[in-house]
Protein backbone atom coordinates (compact mmCIF):
# COMPACT_ATOMS: atom_id res chain seq x y z
CA UNK A 1 0.00 0.00 0.00
CA UNK A 2 1.49 3.26 -1.51
CA UNK A 3 0.67 6.69 0.76
CA UNK A 4 1.09 9.88 -1.89
CA UNK A 5 3.73 12.09 -0.04
CA UNK A 6 2.35 15.07 -0.81
CA UNK A 7 -0.92 13.21 1.86
CA UNK A 8 1.76 12.50 3.79
CA UNK A 9 2.70 15.74 4.48
CA UNK A 10 -0.36 17.29 4.43
CA UNK A 11 -1.01 15.19 7.83
CA UNK A 12 2.49 15.95 9.19
CA UNK A 13 1.57 19.84 8.99
CA UNK A 14 -2.13 19.22 9.85
CA UNK A 15 -0.52 17.85 13.16
CA UNK A 16 1.72 20.43 14.06
CA UNK A 17 -1.48 22.93 13.07
CA UNK A 18 -3.11 21.43 15.71
CA UNK A 19 -0.37 20.85 18.56
CA UNK A 20 1.01 23.91 18.11
CA UNK A 21 -2.56 25.71 17.85
CA UNK A 22 -3.69 24.19 21.20
CA UNK A 23 -1.62 26.09 23.41
CA UNK A 24 -2.79 29.26 22.46
CA UNK A 25 -5.68 29.15 24.94
CA UNK A 26 -2.99 28.62 27.34
CA UNK A 27 -1.40 32.31 26.44
CA UNK A 28 -5.03 34.02 26.60
CA UNK A 29 -5.81 32.08 30.19
CA UNK A 30 -2.12 33.43 31.60
CA UNK A 31 -3.25 37.03 29.91
CA UNK A 32 -6.66 36.81 31.90
CA UNK A 33 -5.62 34.61 34.83
CA UNK A 34 -2.36 35.48 35.57
CA UNK A 35 -1.24 31.61 34.83
CA UNK A 36 -1.67 30.33 38.70
CA UNK A 37 -2.85 26.81 37.67
CA UNK A 38 0.58 26.71 35.31
CA UNK A 39 3.66 25.76 37.19
CA UNK A 40 7.11 26.85 35.85
CA UNK A 41 8.14 23.01 36.66
CA UNK A 42 5.36 22.24 33.82
CA UNK A 43 6.13 24.64 31.93
CA UNK A 44 10.09 24.50 31.74
CA UNK A 45 9.71 20.56 31.55
CA UNK A 46 7.18 20.73 27.85
CA UNK A 47 9.82 23.37 27.41
CA UNK A 48 12.79 21.29 27.45
CA UNK A 49 10.85 18.25 25.63
CA UNK A 50 9.75 20.66 22.58
CA UNK A 51 13.06 21.76 22.52
CA UNK A 52 14.60 18.03 22.32
CA UNK A 53 11.69 17.28 19.49
CA UNK A 54 13.05 20.40 18.08
CA UNK A 55 16.69 18.82 17.40
CA UNK A 56 15.30 15.56 16.98
CA UNK A 57 13.23 17.04 13.67
CA UNK A 58 16.40 18.85 12.55
CA UNK A 59 18.54 16.02 13.02
CA UNK A 60 16.16 13.98 10.63
CA UNK A 61 15.39 16.91 8.12
CA UNK A 62 11.41 16.40 9.00
CA UNK A 63 10.40 19.53 8.16
CA UNK A 64 6.94 19.30 9.88
CA UNK A 65 8.33 18.41 13.03
CA UNK A 66 10.68 21.19 13.28
CA UNK A 67 8.22 23.67 12.46
CA UNK A 68 5.54 22.58 14.79
CA UNK A 69 8.36 22.33 17.71
CA UNK A 70 9.83 25.72 17.02
CA UNK A 71 6.33 27.39 17.16
CA UNK A 72 5.31 25.33 20.37
CA UNK A 73 8.62 26.55 21.78
CA UNK A 74 8.22 29.93 21.03
CA UNK A 75 4.97 29.91 22.51
CA UNK A 76 5.82 27.83 26.04
CA UNK A 77 8.90 30.64 25.97
CA UNK A 78 6.41 33.59 25.69
CA UNK A 79 4.17 31.74 28.20
CA UNK A 80 7.12 31.77 30.81
CA UNK A 81 7.59 35.20 30.15
CA UNK A 82 3.91 36.33 30.67
CA UNK A 83 3.47 34.56 33.74
CA UNK A 84 6.77 35.98 34.91
CA UNK A 85 5.91 39.37 33.90
CA UNK A 86 2.34 39.69 35.44
CA UNK A 87 3.64 37.88 38.72
CA UNK A 88 6.33 40.84 38.93
CA UNK A 89 3.32 43.12 38.36
CA UNK A 90 0.93 42.22 40.98
CA UNK A 91 1.35 44.08 44.57
CA UNK A 92 -0.70 41.30 46.11
CA UNK A 93 -0.03 38.02 46.77
CA UNK A 94 2.03 36.24 44.06
CA UNK A 95 0.64 33.39 41.87
CA UNK A 96 2.16 30.66 43.71
CA UNK A 97 3.44 30.41 46.89
CA UNK A 98 7.39 31.50 47.64
CA UNK A 99 9.53 29.12 49.56
CA UNK A 100 9.33 29.52 53.32
CA UNK A 101 12.80 29.54 54.72
CA UNK A 102 13.55 28.78 58.89
CA UNK A 103 15.97 31.21 59.85
CA UNK A 104 17.49 31.04 63.60
CA UNK A 105 14.31 29.85 64.37
CA UNK A 106 11.59 32.03 62.31
CA UNK A 107 10.09 31.64 59.17
CA UNK A 108 10.54 34.05 56.63
CA UNK A 109 9.72 34.24 52.45
CA UNK A 110 12.44 34.04 50.08
CA UNK A 111 12.65 36.76 47.51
Amino acid sequence: MSIVPSFTNFIGYFAACCTTLSFLPQLAKIRKQGGAGLSYAMLSIYLAGLLMWLIYGILLKATAVVVANAASAALVAIAIAMKAMIRSQSTGESSEELPKIAIRGEVTTSS
